[in-house]
């Protein structure tokens, strides 16, 4: 299937003095003036789609679609697009080396070479996503927390490790390194590839929804599901929606005190109201040369909170600065550089700027942007820090909703007494009991870490404390942040106010808060009372950062140490005194920030290049912990049956060397009949297992205790578990179940009502195909590569809906399920469907007869007949679905190219 690149008329030498960096397709040399109007992130897609077309996977009609982006985009037309590499963590990143090593099962029963089984693009993998602060406040911190990390995820780690040796073109980074965005950013990111003489621009797909933040780079990456990671890593072109762009201008600079933070609030803030859903957002205008590259990534990073697919910053000086800071070599910059300049992707102020097409303008004087966070559930409810208090009162008494708690006017000012630690203590609605510096949103910013430290040091000097019982923690996203701190003398005076650093990854922000003294616990489930957290983490959903703060705030590092200060969200920093010092004498927030100067002095003198250098050098091998895991040396996995973590999965288990061709659907079942918008969270949950569940019932029969069983999320690395997890949400809505709500539906041909998992292996028992009536928008919400994997192993054939979410339906595509939509206008309903009758969906047997998009008939046993759109879109999904899906495509495409 490999083409010739009807391009490769435009590839041209990149010269260098003394020689050449190598060889570049150039977009100049095609001569079209739209090239130059269009946004950069979008010629990031365009010179992708010249580089890898071959006819078959990216067509020559794929680039004019792009070069035609002005007229294109607003039709939602689709393109292919196949990123430079793939990123993962431990959580997205167990089940994707799993198939991998399965994979290589599968090439060795068939005869063929599994050491050819790797991913063709570079993939790095960080595990950041295990950590808990279960000790904090104790200098032991980061050592304790590590042990407990090790003891619990031993098995996972392990697997891990074996897939760092056993394959090429992936570099696994241990636990304990720091947070995977931060380690793309100061490390990973390339800007520019050069493989093998050929230079690109770097684009990646992270199966984490924050990917976003190397956006700050000027490389292009966004998060994607399991199974679009999994195809980039092996070759496959992502399908994609060519995006709209909206242009959004910066001018002026930040006045005296305020922090990137309140100006990444700010802009998510714009943004939602805006409305930046699939779209891309470009940032442009004069305003950028006054934003460092770290504020750039913090803005960046909070995409999904604003709802954009990226939030991209082409490559200035700025960008080049950064390289030279992270101890990136002159070399590799001046070939960045030079790449960029050539083929018009480099952004330089000090010429006149081409004015560029966007979709839709927005604008913001940097000088226009205050003091604020946000909270106290949602990202993107931003509360000047001026209006705090009274925000709060207003939340106290709202009813309850996202700016709500109904709490009663009095019992408003209640307090709750407890002891603690044997010493007399109150909590009171607002008060603050964890207070987190924490994620790579922010640690990844010297001036607001440094800012952070700076406010501490002026607190202590002065005599303030922080309240033994608020949990204080530290959390950096690298090594590099300990060694700036260090180097600056200001990492004591956090320790002093109980912010010792506790480890290396997301912690409170994605949950992994530990948790809070039984004493503090008590005093506010027995009194009600909303209790806050405050971190400088990206998402304060209910129920995320603790099950007991019911509100949470964002805020920058240094407001985190303000707050935790005060003790309480329910203060005006303006006209009320954070505390008492050490004399008597009332400090107040004034008193204790630092001006922008101040901060800046700092960071000059304490962030070197030489840090970044000496903390990357040897990121594989600096943990101790991890070079002890035993792990055995072949490259074929060992797998262990008595495992409840990793099993091998059985995608492969009858494989033959020749596709088995399509497959038509043949009086089959309905196993469930839904309404509207089901997401993957409906059918494949991510959280706690039920202890009625058949997942329960699975790891109780194999000695697993039930405080031991851990998340669906964690045991993503075991299909037994997953496969028996599907469809078990606890909020399903079944029409089968005639009103009732739960995982469970209806074994059609005895009436008999089991859990979903007991009536798909009843079916399959039979020898019976089963199939899915749904509504609109099957499969929103995140992309989860469970929630297609799951209904293929309980035997689903075919899915008919009412309307797919675009992931999603590739996803089902990828494991080999047929997706058909209803014709406008139809449905379960109209059709007078019961999900009681048997179906057959009639395909030729040869996929050479099968159209894109073509309609196809449906008929029940009741004498029903209706017609349904076909939805393989592409030629290249079709040819996955006469394998059998995607990975059996892989497998079989490797075999041929070998041979």
């Amino acid at each position: 299937m490999v083409n010739e690149n009807p391009f490769k008329s435009i590839l041209k030498t990149l010269e260098k003095p003394g020689g050449e960096f190598g060889k570049y397709y150039s977009l100049p040399a095609l001569n079209d003036p739209r090239i130059d109007r269009l946004p950069y992130s979008i010629k990031i897609l365009l010179e992708s789609a010249i580089r890898n077309c071959d006819e078959f996977q990216v067509k020559s009609n794929d680039v004019e679609k792009i070069i035609d982006w002005e007229n294109t985009a607003p039709k939602l037309v689709e393109i292919p697009f196949k990123p430079a590499r793939v990123l993962l963590q431990d959580f997205t990143g167990v089940p994707a080396v799993v198939d991998l090593a399965c994979m290589r099962d599968a090439m060795n029963n068939l005869g063929g070479d599994s050491n050819k089984i790797n991913p063709l693009v570079p993939v790095d993998l960080v595990i950041d996503h295990s950590v808990q602060v279960d000790v904090a406040r104790s200098e032991n911190a980061v050592q304790a927390n590590m042990e407990l990390e090790f003891q619990r995820n031993k098995e996972r780690f392990a697997f891990l490790k074996w897939g760092s040796n056993a394959f090429q073109n992936m570099l696994v980074v241990p636990p304990g390194s720091g947070i995977v965005h931060q380690v793309n950013l100061e490390y990973l990111g390339r800007v520019v590839f050069n493989t093998n003489g050929l230079l690109y621009p770097d684009s990646v797909v992270g199966t984490d929804s924050h990917t976003t933040m190397i956006d700050g780079l000027g490389v292009a990456g966004w998060g994607v599901g399991g199974i679009e990671a999994e195809a980039a890593m092996l070759g496959q072109p992502m399908s994609m929606v060519l995006p709209g762009v909206v242009g959004f201008k910066l001018s002026g600079k930040l006045r005296d005190g305020v922090t990137a933070t309140d100006l990444v609030l700010t802009v998510t803030q714009m943004l939602r109201k805006h409305g930046v859903v699939g779209k891309f957002v470009e940032f442009y205008g004069e305003g950028m040369s006054e934003l460092s590259l770290a504020d750039r990534a913090t803005i960046a990073n909070m995409s999904p909170e604003y709802g954009a697919t990226m939030g991209f910053f082409p490559v200035d000086h700025v960008t080049l600065q950064y390289l030279k800071l992270t101890g990136r070599s002159d070399e590799t910059i001046s070939m960045i550089e030079s790449y960029l300049r050539a083929n018009r992707m480099f952004v330089d102020y000090s010429e006149p700027q081409i004015e560029r097409m966007y979709s839709s303008y927005l604008a913001l004087n940097l000088e226009d942007v205050e003091p604020c966070i946000s909270g106290p559930k949602r990202p993107h409810d931003r509360v000047p820090l001026r209006e705090m208090k009274a925000d709060w009162h207003a939340c106290l008494d709202n009813r309850v909703g996202f700016k709500g708690f109904a709490i009663p006017k009095e019992s408003q000012s209640k307090v709750a007494e407890f002891s603690f630690r044997g010493t007399p203590a109150q909590l009171r609605h607002g008060d603050v009991v964890i207070a987190a510096i924490t994620s790579c949103t922010n640690t990844s910013n010297p001036s607001v870490m440094l800012g952070a430290a700076l406010v501490a040091k002026k607190a202590c000097e002065l005599g303030l404390e922080v309240k033994p019982w608020i949990k204080t923690s530290l959390a950096p996203g690298s090594g590099v942040v300990t060694k700036y701190l260090e180097k600056s003398g200001l990492q004591k005076y956090l320790n002093q106010l109980g912010f010792h650093i506790v480890g290396y990854g997301c912690t409170t922000c994605i949950g992994n808060s530990g948790d809070i003294d039984e004493a503090v616990a008590s005093a506010i489930t027995e009194n009600d009372l909303v209790a806050a957290a405050v971190l400088s983490g990206n998402r304060n959903f209910e129920g995320r950062v603790h099950p007991l703060t019911r509100a949470n705030y964002l805020a920058s590092p240094p407001l985190v140490v303000a707050y935790a200060l005060a003790g309480t969200v329910g203060i005006d920093f303006e006209t009320e005194p954070i505390g008492v010092g050490k004399d008597g004498k009332k400090i107040f927030f004034r008193d204790i920030w630092p001006s922008n100067d101040e901060v800046a002095q700092v960071v000059h003198s304490s962030v070197l290049p030489d840090m970044f250098k000496a903390t990357y050098q040897a990121i594989t091998k600096g943990n101790p912990m991890w070079n002890q895991l035993s792990v055995p040396s072949g490259t074929l996995y060992a797998w262990d049956s008595k495992s409840t973590y990793i099993h091998e999965p059985p995608y492969f288990k009858s494989m033959a060397m020749s596709p088995p061709g399509p497959h038509g659907v043949k009086d089959a079942y309905c196993l469930l009949n839904f309404g509207d918008s089901i997401t993957t969270d409906h059918i494949s949950p991510a959280g706690s297992i039920h202890k009625d569940s058949p997942a329960a019932r699975y790891l109780m029969e194999r000695g697993v205790d039930r405080r031991d069983f851990n998340s669906y999320g964690s045991r993503r690395g075991n299909d037994e578990v997953m496969a028996r997890g599907t469809f078990a949400n606890i909020r399903l809505v079944n029409k089968l179940l005639g009103g009732e709500v739960g995982p469970k539906t209806i074994h059609i041909s005895t009436g008999e009502k089991l859990s979903v998992f007991d009536v798909a292996m009843r079916y399959k028992s039979e020898g019976r195909d089963t199939v899915i009536l749904a509504g609109a928008e099957y499969g929103s919400g995140s992309s989860r590569d469970w929630a297609a994997k799951g209904p293929m192993l309980l035997g689903v054939k075919a899915v008919i809906a009412k309307s797919f979410e675009r992931i999603h339906r590739s996803n089902l595509v990828g494991m080999g399920i047929i997706p058909l939509c209803f014709k406008p206008g139809e449905d379960a309903e109209t059709l007078g469907l019961t999900g009681h009758e048997c179906y057959s969906i009639d395909l030729p047997s040869n996929v050479s007869e099968i159209r894109p998009g073509q309609d196809v008939t449906v008929v029940t046993d009741n004498g029903k007949s209706f017609t349904c759109t076909l939805r393989f879109d592409t030629e290249v999904e079709l040819a996955y679905f006469d394998h059998g899906g995607i990975l059996q495509y892989a497998i079989r495409n490797l075999i041929h190219t070998n041979h």
